[in-house]
């Protein structure tokens, strides 16, 4: 899992894309809340799927 999964960073589901932007709510092991714009608070697995980060969100 990427270290820089951690709260407050942006992030986007790779097979999700209309889910828009996201900001992780809180990382539990392989487990990943993620508050999306456009679909809301959704859990994630993340040793199945790799969340890619946006660095530089404004």
């Amino acid at each position: 899992m990427d270290t820089r999964l951690v709260p407050g960073a942006m992030v986007r589901h790779p097979d999700q894309l209309d889910w828009g932007v996201g900001q992780v709510q809180s990382v539990i092991n392989d487990r990943v809340t993620v508050n999306f714009e456009n679909a809301g608070k959704k859990s994630i697995n993340a040793s199945v799927i790799e969340l890619s980060i946006i660095e530089d969100y404004e």
